[in-house]
């Protein structure tokens, strides 16, 4: 009868001792499982209708965000992800809305329109252009003008000044600011490109006028001069545009405090579309995923790595260097 007693009450100091050990272990798990699956409250603008961000896509930018945020590269609230295969130019001067601001401390999601890049035409040799709507190329080389997709990070903002134009017949200054991306892997060479994101607005027709007391004018007293163009809903240089009031935002958010970017697709998503389609199997049907009403109007994407198109691109250049550059024509306006 004593040995059951004394082994009763092992047992219940065992218990007692495991309940003390590991209940916080078990509570951290519990605490950190939501942390670890996508809120239910995100969960609901999941989808792949406008405005909404496609699965695979939220769940890799989701995933770049938190880890970057675990090894301290970052602190921002705040997370980006924009999906290039979807519809740019719908048509109607609407835009479609593929680029995802997610603030998940905040309960915050929004989506708004961003700009892919136009790619070129080398004239005889090949052509990776894209048009307004739907991009059918991608790719990471030098000078291609094309969107890589993959993981960024945002790095410094510069504002230029780019010129004066008229407005309600005043002169205003337009200065653009430019939000640089690092990128790791397939889009390392991000600063080598010059890619970044920036308001979608220049000055064309640009020439050069007297501006009395501009803090701007050249060494003989001129400044550019040109018309005012929004772009918004145009391709870009390989980097990511946006409105100019989107564009602001995005620059108070990032400004000193650096967040993640996950462009898809990425070259592996790309190739993958590509040899099922080649296989007359659709994406859906292999795990793979490409916005449907972009893939029907570019039948198959291409994904042009900066080994196959930079030497192409290189030899182009070199045998077709620009013309010498000259300053802009003197202003016929007063």
């Amino acid at each position: 009868m004593r040995l059951r007693s004394v082994l009763a009450v092992l047992l219940q100091w065992l218990s007692l001792f495991l309940i003390t050990v590991f209940s916080p272990l078990t509570q951290m798990s519990v605490a950190l499982e939501p942390r670890a699956s996508i809120p239910a409250w995100l969960r609901a603008h999941v989808g792949d209708g406008e405005g909404q961000i496609s699965k695979v896509v939220l769940e890799r930018a989701r995933a770049l965000y938190l880890q970057k945020l675990r090894d301290g590269k970052i602190k921002n609230p705040c997370y980006f992800g924009m999906d290039a295969t979807r519809p740019h130019d719908l048509g109607g001067g609407k835009l479609g809305r593929r680029f995802y601001i997610v603030c998940e401390a905040r309960r915050s999601y929004r989506a708004i329109p961003a700009g892919h890049g136009g790619g070129r035409n080398l004239k005889g040799i090949v052509d990776f252009s894209n048009g307004r709507r739907c991009a059918a190329n991608f790719g990471n080389a030098l000078d291609s003008k094309l969107t890589a997709g993959g993981a960024y990070l945002t790095a410094e903002a510069k504002t230029s000044f780019k010129g004066y134009y008229r407005a309600s017949n005043k002169m205003e200054i337009l200065k653009r600011t430019f939000i640089r991306f690092d990128g790791q892997e397939d889009t390392a060479n991000a600063r080598a490109r010059e890619i970044g994101g920036h308001a979608a607005i220049a000055l064309k027709n640009v020439c050069l006028r007297k501006q009395p007391g501009s803090p701007y004018e050249n060494p003989n007293g001129y400044v550019p001069f040109g018309e005012l163009v929004d772009y918004s809903g145009g391709r870009s240089d390989g980097c990511t545009s946006w409105s100019p009031a989107d564009a602001r935002q995005i620059v108070r958010m990032t400004e000193g405090d650096p967040t993640t970017l996950y462009i898809y697709p990425e070259a592996a998503d790309v190739s993958g579309v590509a040899q099922a389609l080649a296989a007359h199997q659709q994406p859906p049907r292999q795990n793979l995923y490409w916005n449907a009403s972009c893939l029907k109007e570019i039948r198959s994407p291409k994904f042009w790595s900066k080994e196959t198109l930079g030497p192409i691109i290189a030899q182009y250049e070199k045998d077709h260097p620009p013309p010498p550059e000259r300053p802009p024509p003197m202003c016929k306006i007063p």
